[in-house]
């Protein structure tokens, strides 16, 4: 018999991860065997599983809360935007097709069965399985095919805890007017409700907990302080990237491209007590003081460069250049800052090629091959170990590719790889690797490079401690027992 307790949202961005994500360490500290589980979700800063499939990158953080490697089960269905309307649709991680919205909407309720295989493998194996909504399941235009929020919960028998986000206002209507909404069958699905992120004295919330359960007939779970150490954990949303309080003297500027995808590399950079990671917003030129220009990876290489472009950013790069600034381009970036990207199958776009920043002297040809996979490097100028992932299209050649940077140890039957390209200067760097930052060692010798000094504790063993202090934290202000005793009993599969 297997327990399992979904939290859902009374709207987007409300912390259902980070709740998760401290409830999945909180109780993997019991001695518990617990597993995290998102149905859908929707995200290009995907994490890459040991069978070379990608999930969402919040419940990779989550596995790790729980103690367990990212497995595919644990997000069945994740799409990737491509455009404004259309994204990839990854299936048990692996990718099926690329379609609209419109046309999705039509699909997913055929993909209930395989997000309940995946479901029911977790449940076999585990004591508990914690279930991550998405969005609202006040969204009730979606509700007919949902295999994120109440067809899942349905589908699944799991019982629902409604969480609200206080810090954005209005906390009372959207708990309330979740409930008004909502069909009578799903209303009753929700059990509890707890509020995030307030700030100031709890007590005072008082009367609006008594509001909630008087019009919605819901036990209250708890109001969550803000969790102020949330930014030292990796972020899915690149918006969740926010300056820590206080940042460092090195300046590192990263453009934020519209389709940006496994920003993860951030996280570490984030972290440092020398550094302050600046995300450029569109409209804002990048920056003079910069040290370093980064240029993260993204879902679609040519149409982010035309938008690189289009902010004036190639010209603010060009002067950073001309400044003896230092450059790095990962994965998509890493293309962009190349002479040439064709895609002569079209598939990106209309079939055709177009000139790259031209900062590094390689091509890129894109192909149908998806490249998905874990492996490990050494950086050539340190000796240094680390590991990473690849997750892309696109193969890169060229005269700077001669002067490469890492050396690949991974790849089956490709051990010794030369990966990326550098200028002659070697201020201008480019590579596929994603995730190398996080390797304590690496990540010190590239930031002396830049003047700016490492930080005592390292990366991974600081994220172990956020999450230690996440789960005292939601312990401390959350009536944890009490939805626990909430998760239904369901037969083993």
């Amino acid at each position: 018999m297997t327990k399992a307790i979904m939290i859902q949202g009374a709207g987007s961005n409300v912390g259902k991860s980070l709740l998760v994500a401290g409830l999945c360490r909180a109780v993997h500290r019991r001695g518990l065997s617990v597993a995290p589980f998102k149905p859908q979700n929707m995200s290009n800063n995907a994490a890459v599983t040991a069978d070379g499939g990608e999930i969402g990158r919040a419940q990779a953080l989550q596995a790790r809360a729980a103690g367990l490697a990212p497995t595919v089960d644990m997000n069945p269905v994740l799409l990737k935007p491509e455009t404004d309307t259309g994204a990839q649709v990854i299936v048990q991680g692996r990718r099926t097709a690329t379609l609209r919205a419109r046309d999705y909407g039509r699909m997913k309720s055929t993909l209930l069965p395989s997000v309940l295989e995946s479901y029911r493998r977790l449940a076999a194996a585990h004591d508990l399985v914690l279930v991550e909504g998405a969005g609202s399941p006040a969204e009730v235009n979606l509700r007919a095919g949902d295999i994120a929020n109440m067809g899942f919960a349905e589908a699944a028998g799991c019982p629902v805890v409604l969480v609200g986000d206080i810090d954005r206002g209005g906390v009372i209507a959207q708990l309330v007017g979740t409930h008004v909404v909502l069909p009578p069958e799903d209303r009753a699905r929700i059990k509890a409700f707890a509020i995030n992120k307030f700030r100031g004295d709890p007590t005072l919330f008082a009367e609006g907990m008594t509001a909630i359960r008087d019009h919605t007939g819901w036990a209250g779970l708890g109001i969550l302080p803000w969790f102020a150490d949330a930014w030292r954990l990796p972020a899915e949303d690149v918006m969740d990237i926010r300056p820590k309080p206080d940042g460092g003297p090195v300046r590192i500027a990263v453009p934020r491209l519209g389709r940006i995808a496994n920003f993860d590399d951030l996280d570490p950079l984030s972290a440092e007590p020398g550094v302050s990671v600046d995300i450029i917003e569109p409209g804002r030129p990048l920056p003079g003081d910069a040290a370093l220009v980064l240029i993260p990876g993204t879902k679609s290489t040519i149409a982010d460069l035309a938008d690189f472009r289009a902010q004036g950013w190639d010209v603010d790069l060009a002067a950073h250049v001309r400044r003896g600034g230092h450059v790095l381009g990962l994965c998509g970036g890493y293309q962009m800052l190349g002479r040439r990207i064709a895609d002569p199958d079209g598939i990106e776009g209309p079939p055709g090629a177009v000139a790259g920043l031209g900062l590094l002297d390689i091509e890129t040809t894109m192909g149908p091959v998806k490249e998905v996979t874990l492996t490990t490097a050494t950086h050539r100028a340190s000796g240094l170990p680390v590991t990473g992932y690849e997750i892309h299209i696109g193969r890169t050649t060229g005269a700077d590719c001669a002067r490469p940077w890492l050396d690949l140890a991974g790849r089956a039957g490709r051990a010794g790889t030369p990966e990326g390209a550098s200028s002659a200067d070697g201020r201008i760097l480019g590579c596929y690797l994603h995730g190398l930052f996080a390797a304590d060692g690496f990540r010190a010798a590239y930031l002396a490079g830049l003047g700016a000094p490492a930080a005592a504790q390292g990366f991974d063993a600081g994220v172990e401690t956020t999450l230690d202090a996440l789960a005292r934290h939601l312990e401390a202000h959350l009536d944890v027992e009490a939805l626990l005793d909430l998760a239904s009993r369901l037969p083993a599969p």
